[in-house]
Formats: C-alpha cells, sequence, structure tokens
C-alpha cells in the first residue's frame, strides 16, 4: 500500500482492463489475440503492483440486441453492461476480423451505440485478424479513423495476426508475440492510476 494510499485512508479500485473481441465464429482467431493482448496487459500491470479488474466483451454474443438497438433504439439490459463496460474501462484493446477491406459491420454497429464522449482520451490497443498479410494495413485505413474519431489515445503500435502467425493449436508464432509484447508495453505506459472512487 502507498503512502498516498496510507494517508487517504482508502484502497485504490482496481484498473480496469477491458478486451472487445468482434469476432463473428467460435472458436475465433480475433478472441484468442485479444486473449493474447489482455492477458500480456494484465501480466504488465500486475508485476507492477497494480491491481487489476480484467473483461472481454464478444460483440457476437450482443449481435441481435445490437440490431434491435440499433433500428428500433430499444437496449436490453446485456447489451448495455456490455456498453458500459466498455465506457468505463481504463485501458481497452480491440480486435475485429478484416472484411471486405474493413472491420465487421457488427462490430462498428457495437461501438455505433457506445457513447463516444466516454471515449475520449481512453488509451486503446487497437488489433485485426485476417486470413492473408494483405489485409494488415486495416488496423491504419479503418480502425486507427474510428477511434480517432471518438477521441481515443490510440497506442502507435497496432497488432495484426493472419493464420501464418498462429501454431495450430492458436498459440502465437514468436513474432507475433514479440509484437503483441510491444503493444501492450506501450498500451500500458498509457495507464494513469485512477483516483479512489
Amino acid at each position: 500500500m502507498s503512502a498516498e494510499t496510507e494517508a487517504s485512508g482508502t484502497e485504490r479500485r482496481p484498473l480496469s482492463v477491458v478486451a472487445v473481441a468482434g469476432g463473428v465464429s467460435f472458436p475465433s482467431t480475433t478472441r484468442a489475440l485479444t486473449d493474447l493482448l489482455l492477458d500480456k496487459t494484465v501480466a504488465r500491470l500486475t508485476a507492477a503492483g497494480v491491481a487489476v479488474d480484467a473483461r472481454t466483451v464478444e460483440v457476437r454474443e450482443h449481435a441481435q440486441d445490437v440490431a434491435t438497438a440499433t433500428v428500433v433504439g430499444m437496449r436490453s439490459e446485456e447489451l448495455e453492461l456490455a456498453l458500459k463496460t466498455v465506457e468505463q474501462a481504463d485501458l481497452l484493446v480491440v480486435a475485429s476480423p478484416v472484411f471486405r477491406g474493413s472491420y465487421s459491420g457488427i462490430f462498428k454497429s457495437f461501438f455505433d451505440l457506445v457513447d463516444s464522449l466516454a471515449m475520449v482520451d481512453k488509451p486503446v490497443l487497437l488489433a485485426a485478424t485476417g486470413g492473408t498479410a494483405r489485409h494488415t494495413l486495416v488496423i491504419d485505413q479503418a480502425l486507427r479513423p474510428l477511434f480517432s474519431f471518438m477521441g481515443d489515445l490510440i497506442v502507435p503500435t497496432g497488432v495484426f495476426a493472419s493464420k501464418e502467425d498462429w501454431t495450430i493449436e492458436l498459440f502465437p508464432m514468436p513474432w507475433l508475440d514479440e509484437r503483441a509484447e510491444r503493444a501492450v508495453g506501450q498500451l500500458v505506459r498509457f495507464a494513469d492510476l485512477p483516483a479512489p472512487r
């Protein structure tokens, strides 16, 4: 416990780290990538003595509710909770599979429902998955503009993973693991321990 915490008589709340997986299939390489990045982020923060509350939001689990909210304007309790989880995160990891050169439609529709004011100055690590390395630029050409529009603090290194970046058992190849470490290191440097609630 720090001197500041002792003096105030309160403990800091855990740092909220949230991953948003925009994959539409199961099992999903997009979920595998967010798991990799989330685990590395938690490990870095824990090693620094920071308590962490880590969660993953699977967008596909809310697909029907997202469509209903978009068309009718009515949000289910489950969708509202998922949106609040993202909006209240201290650090965010997002990943989408590539469809026709961009993020998935359900991924975009989910973030269309997120309160953009809650996203301002939120540190975000961008990631994407695709069948081949020719989709690598989706991070800079699609994801980065979306999250820049919402005012997020985007880490310089994005993480793209194609089929060649995983073993058959969905373990990362050394070069993917190294890039993930670099991106997570940048994300953690954005972290500012929140004041006690």
